[in-house]
């Protein structure tokens, strides 16, 4: 039995052979669509991480509560992850991140004219609704899985998430002239960055909207079984085909706590540096620069990450990530504060540190999950990690208000290293059930 989505209609002698081109064509096509609208989206992630703290800065003539943008972005980005997963379980991803899209840009829109108005309380509501844009960039990297063959998911993953990189370093470096358009409609600078990025949530939307065909997750459902999945029999394993390694599957806990301390000390460590070398001094356009090349970090090793976690399993890569965020935070810690060279290399570990993670826990995740509950599931870890971006934004400018900066970095870096007791202790667990299975 094969179902009509993959079988061409040229008769039952050709079926058998027939079905894997047009899946792999398919899903060659769909990555092509998601990367054009990561592209764009990448742009829209740019304001909130470079000017948001800035700006309520600017209006609230105060540094305690500067870490409360970035905790109102993740606030909505969480809410927005659980609204984003629902519709996409009940009608697909094309118009669940559609709708994430176009919220975000909604929220953009409304950010300007707080601007323009000097309303804090407007700024908070756009920028609550602005994270939906973010949930929506980071969500699209499990449609990019959902028609993957298990043994390559972070590969599939992961060239969504490249994507955003050139979207997310060009963004940062629009600060500038974005600053100058918003002068030229005589809007405060601060809000050209979200004038800009709003309409590249809008037009990320549209992409997918009107390119998104077919849907990957409903197309995944109708296939009669997962492609390349080993089936094994009361005799073994089949014939001729790969078995994945033991450690590919380390289970949805683990995948879960990798990635909420990623978010935790990556959001944290991050959101507070563009204040702190505002507060020493340094430009806007050099703190730009400083997140342009985070921001790149974040999703340009995503190819090499990507096929690491497929060669040598994802926990390993997780115990790569809590390594390198640990280094990120000492680094950052002992910078000093006119050394923008150190600080762009802290934060360009925090980046790499950030990636190891969320490809390492995606691909954790989405091993774990049938695909018959995968996107609400998917959904509400997204919450989890959102929470936990609001949780090391808020609580970020307080610690940097009440006891500076370098103790915020080495809290980032505690919680990095706490991370590592977990991934031996599942990587041992999963050794033991390897062992027991080989005796039996």
């Amino acid at each position: 039995m094969h179902n009509t989505a993959t079988t061409p209609p040229g008769g039952p002698t050709d079926a058998p052979s027939a079905p894997a081109p047009p899946l792999a064509e398919t899903q060659k096509r769909i990555l092509v669509i998601l990367v054009a609208s990561q592209v764009l989206s990448g742009v829209g992630l740019a304001a909130g991480v470079t000017v948001a703290a800035l700006l309520a800065q600017d209006m609230l003539h105060s540094t305690t509560l500067a870490g409360l943008p970035s905790a109102l972005l993740t606030a909505g980005s969480a809410l927005a992850a659980v609204t984003i997963g629902r519709i996409s379980q009940i009608r697909g991803r094309r118009p669940g991140l559609a709708a994430g899209y176009l919220a975000g840009a909604l929220g953009g829109a409304g950010v300007v004219v707080a601007a323009a108005l000097d309303s804090p309380a407007l700024l908070f509501v756009s920028l609550f609704l602005y994270g939906a844009g973010t949930a929506a960039n980071l969500q699209a990297r499990y449609a990019g899985a959902d028609l993957a063959a298990p043994r390559h998911r972070a590969r599939a993953l992961s060239t969504v998430l490249v994507a955003t990189t050139l979207g997310g370093v060009v963004g940062p470096n629009l600060t500038a002239p974005a600053g100058h358009l918003a002068a030229a409609l005589e809007l405060p600078p601060l809000s050209g960055l979200f004038l800009v990025s709003g309409t590249a949530f809008a037009l990320a939307a549209l992409t997918l909207l009107i390119w998104l065909r077919p849907d990957p997750l409903l197309l995944a459902r109708t296939l009669p079984a997962e492609p390349d999945v080993p089936k094994r029999t009361s005799t073994g394993p089949a014939p001729d085909v790969p078995q994945p390694a033991p450690h590919r599957r380390p289970g949805l806990p683990l995948g879960v706590l990798v990635m909420v301390l990623s978010q935790l000390v990556m959001v944290a460590i991050m959101t507070m540096t563009p204040v702190h070398m505002h507060d020493h001094g340094h430009s806007t356009a050099a703190s730009g620069l400083v997140i342009a090349l985070h921001v790149g970090a974040m999703y340009l090793p995503s190819p090499l990450t990507g096929a690491l976690t497929d060669r040598y399993g994802p926990t390993a890569t997780a115990a790569a990530s809590g390594l390198t965020l640990l280094a990120a935070g000492v680094l950052a810690a002992a910078a000093p504060a006119d050394s923008v060279l150190l600080l762009t290399l802290a934060l360009i570990l925090l980046g790499i540190g950030w990636n190891f993670g969320l490809v390492s826990g995606t691909t954790m995740i989405t091993d774990a999950v049938p695909l018959a509950t995968r996107a609400r599931t998917q959904g509400m870890v997204d919450v989890a990690i959102a929470i936990a971006g609001a949780t090391g934004g808020m609580t970020s400018g307080i610690v940097v208000a009440a006891a500076g900066y370098p103790l915020l970095a080495l809290t980032g870096a505690a919680f990095a290293l706490a991370l590592l007791p977990a991934v031996i202790v599942t990587a041992q667990k999963s050794s033991r059930r390897t062992s027991s299975s080989k005796r039996r």
